[in-house]
This record gives structure tokens, sequence and C-alpha cells, in this order.
């Protein structure tokens, strides 16, 4: 229930009541005093609880706690902890902070700062407020509502004004289909990111956009309107068909936004921009006007990938997207000589191109053959290598083959063949043999066939040779992949239909050498999925071949990860970089900005709708799209009449290349902002956008300014289904994303997308049981150490009569080793976290993060237990609980970049145990309180009487004190000296707050936290390290034994010649002690006092490829080194075997028993650890382990009747068959002290309950082979 201003004003005088009992009692107030004091702070609970119908936050909800008396109260208040070993009291200063979790006081002047109505931010009054059966994707819809309701993410960005920019591109997907799991991987990389980088300090701008142009959105309207080509576009009408286009441009945005903002990623939709936006195209005009008065744009005529499907070439990198495997005719063609009676053999994978065929090419260095075929009784040519063999024209052995002649392919360049077809046999000077080095003899016959319409060697070839010019290509295939009029027997037909009657024809004819079939990769439309032909088209390029040495370099100054992808896959694509088609024969689109003249020899740029309007005398320009700009005509300045507009719009990705400048209208507006903020700092995508995104960004910041647009870059692999095979709609091979947020949560698909090899552009196979996993791994563990924290912390309060409050901000004062080391270790991870985020290093990171929560979960919690719920009293439990809740607090601000959701869910339940850290908030209560430790507290009436607030000491004077009555100069610098400690030790800092909201609202708007020196403690982390491996290992050792741990044991050996490891053990002894139940615990450096000796083996894996042949003498060898030699290895890490370096990466070191050893002892290694387990127990271990089976059998029955270890009962026992050799009956007698202590001091009885006893529970179980009853009864 969301509270009201009334019931925030009664806390407030609760929380001052409660600091007053803490304050008379640190000012050895008198009895009476105290117990007035108690007494009004009961009267206050008790009106709260009227008003509110619930008790003050911090008392018990489950089972009611027994009311105290005034006298009761105030025996309480005196019997609280004192403060702690080290100086930090619990009562002192962490009280003095309390309520920093009802309600963050607001700025001197301001308003206080209104609670947040969201379920998601309430604050719980105790921990049954967290259900047993917690579902994450439900507490991740009440977050989101939380975050609507704050407005979070734009309030973080106001919140962060005036900090630092990082500039960060969001890469424009297409909203014509729904996201995929390859744009949640990309997203949730680009959250985590700039996430970080907002948590430490900086403005991040974020900003989505749409890819509104282009193929994508024309291939809808072809399909939906039946368009068979640009005809039916003009038929229609631009207008019409722009219109249609503009109205699906948009289907999908909702379904983006929805699932975008599932997912938790902050990001602006309203702000965003829209490459249709006609200000967004106004910036990309300017772009190619920079390119064009640069001289690097020009036009031509060149063999383009072109999709017969769209009826528009693409460019180079477009091709290679989209490789299909599929099955192509392959035919072996004889071109008759002209000069005798044989034939020129070529092979072909596309017989629709031999009709354009106009010469034939040979290597010049290759050896030709003419050679007789005895059973077709006719001559042929062809390269010699590929007459006989495996994949040549004839099999080795073949005797039909007689060669009759050999020659090198210069030879035959000049001479004569027959057109197979007459289309073009007029044109002069074709029809013979030219010669390249680009043939191969890989494949074929060492002749290729020169279509130099559909051929970019071929049709480089023929330029040279004078086969063609520029102005006169032969290409008889229209934009839609059929046959024109110059080729009358095939017109109108499809090139992949007419294959099979060109080859009907060819047989026909006699010119059919050999017919088969090949299967292999071919390029197909990325959009269409349609095969893609090479074609002859008239374009406009940019000069990027020019560019290659400064693209390199740009490239170098930039920073991958993984690096491989920048120094490998990315370099290799720019030091072969093509000229780019920026062209496209489309509608929807930028209009390219050139207005030519009817002889196309004047030619104008325009750069924006400015100087459109000029050089047209137009005023009213408002749109650019062709149907706006394709009317406008300019006047001549050459006398040429008017120039009207190249048909042509800009290929898309060469607007998403600019989205740099257009996304902020550069040059028009915000021109300082895009200044300062270029290049970004980070951007992000999938590896296909190497080809893709990165390549367009980086030639067009190149050709402008000469530097790469992005300074960092993380690359993504592809996400797969879970089968290796791409995802399909169509095969439903993959769970759709919204499912798997529905059934799994936001925070378990992005922890499961970033902490896989996808991050390190490697594929991920998608397994939703992987999402699964980690909220059974991960987020169970994560929420029960916070349920094992906030259940604890409320018997703490309920115990002490007090809010138990920590101070995140100041250190941690307990002497627990457990303690120390967690501290220790959080402070390792934050360092690590720090340098690894700011490298990119995702991959890393997330493992850390990771083993941390294992590491808290699994050894913190799980040896500190009975500390944590006071059993080694308050004080104890209080320091425990502390240290605790600032892992808790540091650990969510960690991951809140990764896992924002359940961060703050954790965050917001953390809130009520959080000390006020900043001075200025402090109210005149805890001004009180600061007094009374700082030793002033004679002052303490004089504060009070002049309401002297937190805030009031960082300005106060010698004046103002005296003012207030002080008039001895000394207590005035007491008190100065005093304020001034406090100020440096914490700096002004005033809470802002911005409509109602502040900043410690959201774990989101905190900064990630530093790490405090004070804690680092590389010792106790080393000592922690060893425990953990002797503990696993003496794990092992049971489990292999079958021992359970319940069973005590004799005797654990450590054995080491590290000589801080066995120091960390004896230090840590008792730990390991109980965890592996065990009664003695041994350390040694000498390993042959207990007959053990190490044994050298050699890691085959390793080895074995660099080794090869020497690898069995190696493996004899390192067997027959002594012990002497091995100890040596053990410490050195290197060992020269049968002359090959070995270090300790290629041998697997372990110890064994000496040969005829007998010995009770079971042993496990560890690098430099040996663990030896006595593992036979006496019969009093044995009783032991019944002992404690039978408690654990008790604790599960607790459990399964939903009983809270508090809850009062009595347990009874009755074994209902005895088995001798378990002796039940006897065990329960002599252990019932131990069992009663391990349940937490509950009673325990032997028999059946008595009559009308209230039974909670009861079950049959068997131990070893004897039958127990048992009961759980209430007890009053």
């Amino acid at each position: 229930m969301a509270e009201t201003p009334k019931d925030v004003a009664l806390l407030a005088k609760i929380e001052e009541q409660g600091l007053a009992v803490r304050t008379l009692k640190s000012a050895n107030g008198d009895a009476k005093a105290v117990d007035e004091a108690v007494a009004q702070l009961l009267k206050l609970k008790e009106e709260y609880k009227a008003l509110t119908g619930q008790d003050v936050p911090g008392a018990s909800k489950g089972k009611p706690a027994k009311k105290k008396d005034a006298k009761e109260e105030g025996e309480a208040a005196a019997k609280e902890p004192k403060e702690a070993k080290g100086g930090k009291g619990k009562k002192g200063k962490s009280e003095a902070k309390e309520g920093a979790g009802e309600e963050a006081a607001a700025p001197k002047g301001d308003e206080p700062i209104s609670k947040r109505k969201a379920k998601a931010a309430e604050k719980p009054a105790d921990g049954n407020e967290v259900k047993e059966d917690f579902s994450f994707p439900a507490a991740e819809e009440e977050i989101l509502k939380f975050w609507e309701e704050i407005e979070a993410f734009k309030t973080s960005l106001k919140f962060s004004e005036g900090k630092p920019e990082y500039t960060f591109y969001d890469g424009p997907p297409f909203a014509t289909g729904t996201p995929h799991y390859g744009h949640i991987l990309a997203g949730t990389i680009k959250d985590v990111m700039t996430r970080y980088a907002h948590q430490t300090g900086h403005h991040v701008e974020r900003r989505f956009g749409w890819d509104c142009h282009g193929l994508p959105v024309e291939y809808e309207i072809d399909k939906a309107l039946n368009i068979k080509g640009p005809q039916d576009v003009l038929a229609m009408g631009i207008d019409k068909y722009n219109g249609e286009c503009r109205k699906i441009v948009m289907r999908y945005s909702q379904e983006w936004e929805d699932t975008v903002t599932r997912l938790g990623r902050w990001i602006d939709f309203k702000n965003d921009y829209k490459t249709m936006y006609p200000w967004f195209m106004e910036s990309v005009w300017w772009v190619f006007k920079q390119m064009f008065e640069k001289g690097l744009v020009y036009r031509g005529f060149k063999v383009m990938p072109f999709s017969t499907a769209l009826s528009t070439p693409l460019s180079n990198f477009e091709a290679n997207q989209d490789m299909k495997n599929v099955q192509d005719p392959a035919v072996t063609v004889a071109f008759k000589s002209v000069d005798g009676d044989y034939s020129y053999l070529a092979w072909t994978t596309t017989p629709w191109t031999l009709p354009s065929n106009l010469a034939l090419c040979v290597h010049p260095e290759v050896e030709y053959v003419r050679f007789r075929d005895n059973t077709k009784n006719a001559e042929f040519v062809c390269a010699k290598p590929l007459l006989k063999g495996k994949g040549c024209l004839y099999k080795e052995d073949d005797t039909t083959v007689e060669i009759l002649a050999e020659f090198l392919g210069a030879t035959l360049v000049g001479k004569k063949y027959t057109p197979l077809f007459p289309y073009f046999q007029s044109r002069a000077d074709c029809f013979r043999i030219v010669s390249d080095t680009y043939v191969t003899t890989d494949t074929g016959t060492g002749i290729v066939h020169q279509a130099p319409g559909h051929g970019e060697d071929d049709f480089r070839v023929c330029l040279a040779h004078k086969i063609i010019n520029n102005e006169d290509i032969p290409c008889p295939i229209d934009e839609s992949g059929r046959f024109t009029e110059e080729v009358p027997e095939y017109k109108g037909m499809y090139i992949k239909d007419a294959d099979k009657e060109i080859i009907k024809a060819l047989k026909a004819s006699g010119k059919m050498f050999h017919e088969s079939t090949v299967f292999h990769a071919y390029p197909h439309c990325w959009r269409s999925s349609t095969p893609l032909i090479r074609k002859t088209v008239d374009s406009w390029f940019v000069r990027v071949e020019g560019l290659r040495e400064r693209l390199m370099k740009n490239n170098q100054q930039t920073y991958w990860v993984p690096s491989a992808i920048k120094e490998g896959r990315f370099h290799n694509w720019l030091s072969e970089a093509r000229d780019w088609a920026i062209s496209r024969n489309r509608f929807w689109g930028t209009p390219i900005p050139l207005w030519i003249s009817d002889d196309g020899q004047e030619l104008v740029c325009v750069g924006s709708i400015e100087e459109l309007q000029e050089l047209s005398g137009r005023t009213d320009v408002t749109d650019l799209h062709r149907e706006y700009v394709d009317p406008i005509t300019i006047p001549s300045k050459q006398g040429k009449g008017l120039l009207k507009r190249v048909p042509q719009v800009f290929d898309c990705w060469f607007e998403s290349g600019s989205m740099p400048y257009a996304q902020k209208h550069y040059p028009f507006e915000n021109k300082d902002r895009f200044e300062k903020g270029f290049p970004a700092d980070f951007i992000a995508e999938g590896l296909d956008q190497t080809r893709g995104w990165f390549y367009t960004l980086l030639v067009i910041g190149t050709c402008l300014f000469d530097q790469p647009p992005w300074k960092n870059l993380v690359v993504n692999g592809l996400i797969l289904a879970g089968d290796g095979q791409k995802m399909s709609k169509r095969l439903r091979n993959y769970p759709p994303p919204t499912d798997v947020l529905k059934e799994n949560g936001a925070d378990a698909l992005r922890l499961y997308l970033v902490d896989s090899p996808a991050v390190r552009a490697e594929s991920l196979r998608f397994n939703q049981k992987g999402v699964q996993d980690l909220t059974k791994d991960v987020f169970l563990p994560w929420l029960n150490a916070f349920r094992f924290f906030e259940q604890n912390a409320k018997r703490l309060q309920e115990a002490i009569g007090s809010p138990f409050l920590f101070d995140p901000s100041a250190r941690c004062e307990s002497a627990n080793t457990f303690d120390r080391w967690i501290l220790a270790y959080a402070q390792t991870l934050i360092k690590f976290f720090h340098e690894e985020m700011q490298a990119y290093r995702l991959y890393t990171v997330l493992p850390r993060l990771l083993k941390f929560i294992d590491n808290l979960t699994n050894w913190y919690i799980r040896f500190n237990r009975k500390r944590l719920k006071g059993q080694s009293g308050d004080d104890d439990a209080w320091n425990a609980l502390w240290t605790l809740g600032e892992v808790l607090l540091s650990l969510s601000k960690l991951m809140a970049p990764v896992t924002p959701f359940f961060t703050e869910w954790v965050y917001q339940r953390l809130r009520p145990y959080l000390a006020r850290t900043m001075p200025v908030q402090w109210t005149p209560a805890q001004v009180t309180t600061w007094l009374t430790e700082s030793g002033l507290g004679q002052h303490v009436a004089l504060f009070q009487q002049h309401g002297i607030k937190g805030v009031d000491l960082f300005d106060l004077s010698h004046a103002d004190l005296t003012s207030m009555g002080l008039d001895r100069c000394t207590d005035r610098k007491a008190i100065l000296r005093s304020t001034a400690q406090l100020i440096a030790a914490h700096p002004t800092k005033e809470v802002r707050v911005i409509n109602n909201v502040s900043e410690e609202d959201s774990v989101h708007f905190q900064m990630l936290p530093q790490p405090k020196e004070e804690y680092y403690n590389s010792e106790i982390e080393r000592g922690f390290d060893a425990l953990k491996r002797t503990i696993e290992a003496g794990r092992l050792i049971r489990d292999r034994n079958t021992l359970p741990v319940k069973y005590p044991l004799r005797e654990l050996v450590v054995v080491s010649k590290t000589p801080f490891v066995v120091d960390d053990v004896v230090l840590l002894s008792s730990y390991i002690k109980a965890e592996l139940n065990i009664q003695t615990l041994t350390v040694c450096d000498d390993p042959a006092k207990y007959h053990v000796q190490l044994r050298a083996e050699a890691k085959a894996d390793v080895l074995g490829p660099r080794l090869q042949g020497a690898m069995r003498t190696v493996v004899s060898a390192l067997q027959q080194l002594t012990q002497e030699q091995l100890e040596a290895f053990q410490k050195s890490g290197t060992v020269s075997v049968a002359g090959h370096e070995l270090t300790a990466s290629d041998v697997l070191l372990t110890y064994e028993f000496a040969a005829g050893t007998q010995t009770t002892y079971s042993a496990f290694t560890d690098a430099d650890i040996l663990v030896l387990l006595d593992v036979t127990p006496t019969q009093e271990m044995i009783d032991e382990g019944i002992a404690r089976e039978v408690v654990s059998r008790v604790q599960k029955l607790r459990k399964k009747a939903k009983l809270q270890p508090s809850d009062p009962i009595t347990v009874t026992f009755q074994v209902v068959k005895e088995d001798p050799a378990t002796n039940l009956g006897g065990v329960l007698a002599a252990h019932s002290g131990s069992i009663s202590a391990a349940l937490d001091g509950q009673a325990v009885a032997i028999g059946a309950p008595e009559a009308g006893a209230k039974i909670l529970g009861e079950e049959d179980t068997k131990i070893k082979a004897a039958d127990l009853k048992i009961w759980i009864v209430a007890r009053s």
C-alpha cells in the first residue's frame, strides 16, 4: 500500500523518537527517562497501526510478536548491543542514519520526496512479502510499471545532464519484420554498455533509428500489388506507389517498441530518427555533395550483382549476404574453329549467358592441347591439366583420347571461331580468342566463354581487347531477368527457364560436348531469396578503390572486440574494397540529388532544400521523395534548357552509413554538439555488418573527414537454431522471443545472450533450456540470498528493538575472517569489472560476476548461516548482516547494466536497511547522535533548541555558534574541528529531485561502486582460495567413497610444498573441519611421509598436435622422471623431456600412493595441494551421522509444513521398527541434545504426541534399515 503524507510524517516522528531512546541510553540517561521515551515510542507506533492497519516497517508480520510494555521496551533498549570491536557501533553511527530507506530527504528548501506507488518500488514490511512461488517475469512486469510511473529513462537523462557526453550510434533496423534474437543480442550489448557509461558519470543520448527506405519495403509492396517490374510502378504512378510504401514502413514498429521495452532496454523511441524524414534525407544530400565536390562520385557502366526480383543492382558486399547451396546445370560447349576442323571447349554453369557470348579467353602461360576423341570422331582444344584425371574431361586411363598437338595459350590469341548463336554475329572484331591470367585450371576446360554483359572479368577482358567499348555492351536481359527482343527465340523467357531450352538447342546443333549438374554455393538476393545475376548497368559510384590505404589506416585507429575481426575479416575486406555502386533503380528512397542536361554534359549536385529552391526558383519544397522532387527542373547555366533529376535513388546502405550526421540534421542543426561528439564512443552490431553498416560508416567517414566515425566497436556472432541451422519462421526451429520473455523473463534471456560465445563474435546455438538454467542456477540462489538477508535483518530488528541499518559508504569493522574475505573479494571484483568493461570485454566480465554470486551463496552464506541468524550474538549478527547487505548492494549495482529488472527489485528492498550516508540529509535527531558520538554530547540541548540539521553543519561558523549562545572559544573550536572532519569524510552532495523523483529512487540512477581500498586483502583472498580447493577436494573424496558429509570422519591431511598454502589452511582449519565434518586436520609439507609421490601425465590434446610422431617418446620419458625432477618441475613450471621443453600447460601433475602402500586414506590433488582423507569411520561417528540424518528429515518436514524457524514447536520421534545394526532408538536417546541444538533449540521428545496435541506435520521415514515416525507439534 502506498503511503500518504500523513503516514510519512508519523514515520518521521517514530524515527526521531527511536533515536531519542538511543540517545538517552548513550548518554546514560536514568531509567525513568528511558521508560518515558519508550512509552512515547510505543504510543506513536500504535497511532501508525491505527492509521494504516499495518505495523511500522521493520516489525514482524508473520507470527505476531508479543507486545512489550514500557518496562520491557526499556529493558530491551538497555540490552541493545554496544559498539562493535573496531569502533563503529550498532547503536551509534548506524542508528544515527536510521530511516534512509523510508524517504530520502530533499535538499534544504525542497519539498519531501514522494513515495513511489508502484508495487515494485514499495518498501516491504518484512521478508514474508517475498513469496515462495516467486515469479521473475511477474516481478519484471511490476518493475516496468514502476519505471513508467517515474519515467525512469527520461529522468535518468535529466540527472546526467551536464556530465561528459558519451556518444552512441544505433544502427537502424527495418520495421517491416519483427525483432529476432540477433536484434535482441545486439540490443542487449548496446544497452549494457550504455547503461555502464551512464552509471560511470556520463550523459548518454540513446535514440532509436529506423531504416525506412529500400528493397525490404518495396519488395513487400511488389508482392502485395503483384508488381512485376518498373513499368508497372510507372503505370501506377510513383506517388501512389510510394504512398503504399509509406503505409507499411512502420508496420511492426509497435511490436519493436513493446519487445525492446520488455527487454529492459532504455532507448528513446519518441525522439527517434527515420531515414524517410525530410530533415534526415537533407543531411544525406549534404553527405553526397561533399563526396561529389571531392571528385569521389562518377557515373559508369559496370557489371553488378543484380536482383531480378527487385529489378535493381546491389552492392558487391550485399551480394555475399545470402549464399545458398544450389544445383545448377554444368555444360561443356564446343565452339567451332574457323581455322580447322576442331572446336574449342568451354565450360559454364550459366547456359543462359551463352547467347551473349562474344569471345573465348585462355591463360597465356598455360599449356593447351589439341586432341582427338576417337569415340566422338572429332578434335577439340582444352588446357592440358584438365584433359585427363580426377575432375577432368576424361579419366586418367581413358584410351580413346589422342593428343595431336601441344602449345601455350598465347599462341591461340586472335584465332576466330563460329558464334554459337546468330544474335550478335554482325558485331565487328568479335568471336575470337583473347587471353588473361584470371583463367585457372582448377575446374572446367581452361577456356572461359566471355559474355561481357554478365561477368566482371568478362567485361574487363573484353574491354581491354577492344571486343566492346563503354557505350556498347550487349546485355539482352531486362530488369526482371527475362530475354529482350535481341534474342527473339527466348524473348520474355526468364533466364533460369531458358537454360533448358538453350541446352536443347545446343544438343540439336551438335555443339554440346557434355552435360551434367553441379552443387555449389551461389549468391542470392538478401531480401527476396532469389538467385542474383550479373548484369551491366548504368550506375553512380563512389571511388572506394583509391581510398583503400586510408580506409585501412583509419580502421587501425579503432578498437574492436574481438580484435581478430578487425585485423582479419574487416581488414581483408578493406584491402580489396571495390568502388561502391550507390544508386538503385527504384522508387522508395532518397533521390540522388543530381540534375543533368539532356546531352549529359551539364551536371549539378544539390546539397540542401534551400539550395534546390534557389536553383529551381521553387519555394514549396518540403519533402524530398521522388514524387516531389522529380518534377522539379533547374534552368541550365550553359544554355542547355532545363536540367532534370537523374532517376535513381540512393542505396539504403548509403543512408544508414550517413546516420551519424543525418540523425542530428548535420550541418543544418546541432553543429557544435555533433562535432564535439564525433566520432562515436561506441557502436555494436552483428558479424554480418562487417561488410554492411561498419563498412559504409567507415567509407563515408573517410570520405568526409578522413577519420573513422567510431572509437570502440563490439561485434557479436550469429544466433542459430538449436540444430545449428539458420533460424526459420517457416521451419519453426526456435521459440519466439515473446514466449521466452513470458516464460523466463528478460533478465534470464539477456544474461544468457551476453554470457555466451556470441559476444566473442562466435555462433550461438539458441537453447531455451540454457535460459531456464540461469534462472535455476543464478537468479534463484541470488533471490534466496536476499531472502535470507531480509529474514534475519527482521529477526535482528525484533531482537534489539530498533531498525537494522548499515552504511555502505562507511567501513564495516567486522573482524570475522569470512566477512573480511567476501568484502575483499568484492573489491577485487569491482576493480576487475571496471577494467574489463572499459575494455568492452563482456565475455570476461560475466563469468566473474556469476562466479561471485556462486561464492556468495555457496560459500559465504553457507558458512555463516548461524552467525546471520544471531546464534553467535546480535553484535556478530549485525556485522554479518552489514557485510551481506553491502555485498548484495554492490552486486545489484554491478549487475544492473546486465540484469536491470532483478537488480532494481533487490535494490528497492535493500533501501529500508540503508543508513543515510550524507550528513546534508541528517535530521536534528541524527545531528544529536553525531554530537554524542563525537564527544560533544554536552551541546545536544543547544543544537536541539536551534533545530540544527545536517545541512547546517556545512556552513557553521564561529559567529553562528556565538549567536546560539556558545561563548567559550574552546567549545566552538572543538565543534568546528569535528564538523571539518565530518565534511572531509562526507563531501557535500545533495540528493537531487526531479519531478518528485530522487536520485536514490532507482538503482539505475546510482553510480557504480568503486573499490574500497580499506577492504583489500590479498592474503585473505589467497587463503580462501586454498580453503575452497581443500574443501572441494574433500567433497570429491567423500562422493567417490559414498560417504555423506553428515557422517563425521577422523582425519583430513593437507600436503603442500607451497609455504603459504600450509599457513592458510591452518588459519582457516576450523571452517574446513566444520564443512567436511572431520575431527582432526593435519598439514604437512612432505608427501613422502604418507607414501605419496608425484606422477606426470602428458596432456595428449595439447601435445599431440605439436609433437605428432615424437609423442610416444615424450610419454615414455615422462614416466622415467625421478621424484626430484618432478618436484623441480612442480616448482619451476618447466622441464626438458626427450629434447622437448614442456610447461605446466603441457603436463598434468598428480599425486598417487606408492606401489604396495596399505592406507586408510583416499587422495585427491589440485595443483600444489594434496588432500588425504581417512575414510574409515568409527561407530561413534556413524551414530553422529545417523543423528544428522534425523535432523535433515525434520528440517524437510518443517519446510513442507511451511513453518518459520522461529515458530515454537516440539518434535517427537517413535521408532516403529528397530534395526540392531542401526540402533536408532539408542542414537536418538544419546543425541537428543545435539538434535535439539541443530533444530534451533526446539524441544525434542521420544514417543508419540499427547492426545489432543496440535499436529503441524507428520511423516513416516526410513533411517538406514530402521523405520521412524516423526511428528511436529505446536508449542505455546
